[in-house]
């Protein structure tokens, strides 16, 4: 391999090990909140704290247990958006979930259709902000909506926005910081 193609690979795989990718970033507008708010907790972290290692790149990658709490009568489906809002280039997607049922325990982590994140793949990809930075912000987004959005497995980021800004009737948050 020349060393221009290694110098290429290695950018790349910096790239990759810092959490970026070349897909589709949403910005910060681009999802709206509700005038009836939601509880959103995790027994994973507490609102404002250090994500644990295992939901990161440098654990096991988990995607952590995520629970909307009680929703409106009205909700027919449950949208989650994991951003990092502080990576470079826009909100950076670490999942979408949709056509989430909106009964139970208020788990929004698994179940639905998972769409594309910022990685270009589907499903969770775990924090991995570039070594160095100041500790990025994880924003664990929840919608409740009053239709559901017939969206398709694999649905890009903007479309899943899309969705949630045309019929939310309640939303909520929690937070988490992870820096390397």
């Amino acid at each position: 391999m020349s060393a221009g193609a290694r110098a290429a690979a290695l950018v790349a795989a910096a790239a990759l090990a810092g959490g970026c990718g070349e897909g589709e970033r949403l910005e910060s507008d681009d999802l709206p909140a509700a005038a009836a708010r939601l509880h959103v907790s995790s027994p994973a972290f507490t609102e404002g704290s250090r994500l644990p290692a295992r939901y990161t790149c440098d654990g096991a990658g988990d995607e952590p247990v995520v629970r909307a709490g009680t929703v409106p009568p009205s909700t027919s489906e449950l949208v989650l958006i994991v951003t990092d809002p502080d990576a470079p280039g826009g909100d950076y997607v670490h999942v979408t979930r949709y056509d989430l049922a909106p009964r139970g325990d208020g788990d929004v982590s698994e179940g639905g259709r998972t769409g594309r994140n910022s990685a270009g793949g589907t499903g969770w990809t775990p924090p991995c902000p570039p070594r160095g930075d100041a500790p990025h912000r994880y924003v664990w987004a929840v919608y409740a909506l009053r239709e559901p959005t017939g969206l398709p497995p694999g649905a890009a980021p903007g479309d899943v926005a899309d969705e949630v800004r045309s019929g939310v009737v309640a939303s909520g948050t929690i937070s988490a910081r992870f820096g390397r």
